[in-house]
């Protein structure tokens, strides 16, 4: 007998269909899976007979062949548990009333017939709505997850035994549903910018960089607040729309990252990855590509502290990333893109001891070890960032302040307004915020009048500044006129963005 049961992969972030075909025939007891399964789904035979035996079902003693189709691209994981079980009992003619075409099967198989979580059951279940599949029978714990994809019915399962009472109709299982209103309710945050003593500065670029989504370096001491400052910017960013966050979740879903009973990642991600991740594990890679931490980082901050200690070459390759929003990852036999989109925010000691143009702390540095310390990151790189921020120390009296600043929710307003400018500006065409403008659009929309420009030579001249920074500085400029929801850009907004130009200077002590 045959028997056809759906199923589902992932490739890349995208999940497409794929057919289980069980073929039960007489012969010697035998158990073969074709259509390029790997380990974890050839060692699936094992899981699933024990499973079918300690449901109470009967196991054929016969040639048991099971195909998974299309048979050119290779299959992993142990999602095919469920279905190959579901497979070898229908051929087994014990569920011949059972519309198995209309469901998508999902689900590892424990010993004893329990059903564990999968990976990727997010990109599966939006792809079995896209091809009007009537439900999905998958792990509960996955349930939250493929919940929020409305127009398929999601049917969470415990055992085997539960899902084959259902096909039989010997019982039911509710849909389970998610309000979407609901998992965008307001959530208070852990951190907070009215906690930051002093730095006002660093506090204003870091709402600059917020609004025209600005990469930014901070350049400081050891313990002048950089780290601090960094956790924080999520916090005054625009929230997550619905399309945001169900493209972020399918990367954590497909990574098996997302948090237990959570529906969507619906607050940006913050990463900070340690100096010794490796390329792979920052871009994305393997033998069977799997996202990096860039692309877990989409729509959110990626934080690198201590830049200068990253390896040289795991820093280049940010430079594709950073400039399309996207990764491509080839490989002998699959070519993968994960998406990519995030801010870049940097932090970096201003010399090997920390303490170059510190006041009180003599720098022990010479000069030759502050050009060698700044030279590990390269000019591309560095032409990718467009704010570079001096942190200096607090002084105490700042830290025993009992007056606090402007808090997150405060910021986050004017953030937002500046946002909102930019999209009516550009209206979805082009780029999408102020700091991805190429330079056709800095020509257009960052005009400045005469005694803008003059200021603008005067500290080119005077600092050696290069052709990119010039276009950085119009960059900011921009961003900080539309925070004031000026139309123009004034001189004292150009003023204001050179100065976030410390690093192309020519004079570094």
């Amino acid at each position: 007998m045959l028997a056809k049961v759906l199923s589902s992969a992932v490739m890349g972030i995208d999940a497409y269909i794929v057919d289980v075909e069980v073929d039960i025939a007489q012969g010697l007891p035998s158990f073969a899976t074709v259509g390029l399964p790997e380990g974890a789904v050839r060692e699936s035979k094992d899981r699933v007979k024990a499973a079918i035996k300690n449901s109470g079902y009967h196991f054929p003693s016969d040639r048991i062949t099971v195909n998974l189709a299309p048979a050119d691209i290779k299959k992993e994981g142990s999602a095919f548990d469920l279905p190959i079980a579901i497979g070898i009992l229908g051929a087994n003619q014990l569920l011949e009333n059972a519309s198995l075409s209309n469901y998508l099967f999902l689900g590892e198989l424990s010993l004893d017939g329990h059903v564990r979580p999968v990976k990727g059951a997010l990109p599966m279940a939006i792809t079995a709505k896209e091809l009007g599949i009537k439900g999905i029978f998958l792990p509960a714990e996955n349930a939250p997850e493929a919940g929020v994809v409305e127009g398929v019915n999601i049917y969470p399962s415990d055992t085997l035994s539960q899902v084959v009472d259902v096909l039989q109709g010997f019982s039911k299982i509710s849909p389970f549903t998610v309000k979407i209103n609901t998992l965008f309710e307001t959530r208070e945050a852990d951190v907070d910018f009215k906690e930051v003593r002093g730095q006002e500065n660093a506090k204003r670029a870091l709402e600059i960089s917020a609004a025209g989504s600005h990469n930014l370096i901070m350049i400081g001491p050891p313990g002048s607040g950089k780290t601090m400052l960094a956790r924080r910017l999520p916090t005054i960013l625009p929230p997550l729309t619905f399309s945001e966050a169900l493209e972020t979740s399918k990367i954590y879903s497909v990574m098996g990252l997302m948090p237990d009973g959570q529906s969507l990642i619906t607050i940006r991600p913050f990463r900070s990855p340690h100096h010794t991740i490796s390329d792979a594990g920052l871009i994305g890679g393997g033998q069977t590509p799997r996202p990096g931490q860039v692309s877990l980082t989409h729509n959110g901050v990626l934080f690198l502290d201590e830049l200068p200690e990253f390896k040289k070459n795991v820093l280049e390759v940010l430079r594709q990333p950073m400039e399309d929003g996207k990764v491509t990852i080839s490989r002998a036999n699959s070519t993968v893109t994960y998406p990519a989109n995030f801010m870049l925010v940097a932090a970096m000691n201003p010399c090997p001891c920390g303490h170059l143009g510190h006041p009180k702390r003599e720098c022990t540095c010479s000069f030759l070890q502050v050009q060698r310390y700044r030279s590990k990151i390269s000019g591309p790189l560095m032409d990718r960032i467009d704010i570079h921020l001096e942190v200096p120390s607090v002084p105490y009296k700042d830290l025993s302040s009992v007056q606090e600043g402007a808090g997150s929710k405060e910021i986050s307003k004017r953030v937002c307004r500046a946002r909102e400018i930019q999209t009516n500006r550009f209206k979805k065409k082009g780029p999408h915020s102020n700091g991805s403008m190429n330079n056709r659009a800095i020509k257009k929309f960052c005009k400045i009048d005469a005694e803008s420009s003059t200021l603008l030579e005067k500290a080119m001249e005077k600092f050696g500044l290069s052709a990119r920074a010039h276009a950085r500085i119009l960059k900011i400029a921009r961003t900080i006129a539309d925070l004031e929801e000026s139309p123009d850009i004034g001189s004292p907004h150009v003023a204001e963005a050179i100065q976030y130009r410390s690093l192309d200077r020519k004079v570094l002590r």
